[in-house]
């Protein structure tokens, strides 16, 4: 790896760290990273706070891969001991908010579509740095997904080790709500909500998916939450209770929502049906160029951006995933060392594999 590459990332992550960019706040941010890659003669689109950049001979007749990762950050845990923006300066690490997640994907990619910008390869590389990734909001990958019709696989900067995440479970918060009829307790009147609840939990329980994921397993449903009754005579006539679902998959989450409704009285509500899981096909170039290289493989219990695209994908990024939204974040130089390396040395081998490139 050219020295050149693992400096500028470390320069432009401390830069990025000094520069607040909450989710919905990033404007400073993607106006810096925009100036930073026209100094470096690299043209840019901006949508909203989003930014991307094509290479100059960008063809559409060819498939594409995105290199993307996101450029908003959580706000800063109380507990931190120094100041998240201005951090201490040290020979090994990188601290700060935002450092592991994601801005070390963040400068690498950036600094891996710098290495092959002039490049010809089988397929074009876009450089994709999204905003609103923490908070879910509606004008980051939500907005893009829609924007960015000629894209068709994608590596997803996240920490993981430079690991590769061949799957994501996504996530199905339903509230349910079961309703009765009041009454006095010691005179057995009334419909008791609560067993009418603890009727549909059971059932719920029960429920068994059939179609089991290769990459996933079985559909995981947990209920965590339940609440009723006003005092202790009297029969509660509302109770309401919370279901966990990691789908996998195999279902789409409305089609998971269905089934269960159909077989329970309460009335479910899912707080969000679009946190969906993601598993890339075992016979994809991306793939194929994993087990080429020997990347330990996992399916992420986390989401990310890729749940908002319709496309097979990777997670894969320097940092560790345990760090993420900890007080005293922090990245190893090391570990960008290593990322920037791992992202050159995948799209080279991935350029050796012998998909269907040409649409």
């Amino acid at each position: 790896m050219n020295k050149e590459y693992l400096h500028n990332s470390i320069d432009l992550l401390r830069e990025l760290i000094s520069l607040k960019s909450f989710s919905g706040e990033e404007e400073k941010r993607s106006d810096f990273l925009c100036r930073y890659l026209s100094e470096r003669g690299v043209e840019t689109e901006r949508t909203g706070n989003n930014i991307i950049a094509r290479q100059p001979h960008h063809n559409n007749v060819r498939q594409t891969l995105m290199l993307n990762s996101h450029i908003d950050t959580v706000r800063p845990a109380t507990t931190y001991t120094f100041d998240p923006f201005n951090p201490p300066l040290s020979d090994t690490h990188i601290f700060g908010l935002g450092s592991n997640d994601a801005g070390a994907s963040v400068v690498c990619l950036l600094q891996t579509f710098l290495h092959f910008y002039k490049t010809e390869l089988p397929f074009n590389l876009m450089l994709v740095l999204s905003c609103e990734e923490e908070n879910s909001g509606p004008n980051g990958m939500i907005r893009l997904a829609k924007e960015l019709p000629h894209v068709h696989f994608a590596i997803i900067g996240e920490p993981t080790g430079m690991h590769a995440a061949i799957a994501e479970r996504g996530l199905l918060v339903i509230d349910g709500e079961a309703i009765g009829v009041s009454g006095h307790a010691a005179r057995n009147e009334g419909v008791n909500a609560l067993y009418i609840a603890l009727e549909d939990i059971l059932t719920m329980k029960s429920v068994k998916f059939d179609k089991i994921s290769p990459a996933m397993g079985e559909v995981k449903l947990t209920v965590t939450q339940i609440h009723a009754g006003t005092q202790h005579n009297v029969v509660p006539d509302k109770c309401t209770f919370v279901v966990d679902i990691r789908p996998t998959d195999q279902y789409t989450n409305p089609e998971i929502l269905q089934i269960l409704q159909s077989k329970v009285k309460s009335k479910l509500t899912a707080r969000n049906l679009t946190n969906r899981s993601s598993a890339t096909p075992p016979d994809h170039p991306l793939m194929k160029t994993v087990e080429k290289l020997g990347i330990e493989t996992y399916v992420s219990p986390t989401t990310s951006d890729w749940m908002r695209i319709p496309y097979p994908a990777i997670k894969m990024g320097p940092g560790e995933s345990s760090r993420s939204h900890q007080a005293d974040e922090f990245v190893r130089i090391n570990e960008l060392a290593e990322g920037i390396t791992g992202y050159i040395r995948f799209i080279k081998e991935l350029t050796t594999v012998n998909p269907l490139y040409r649409l």
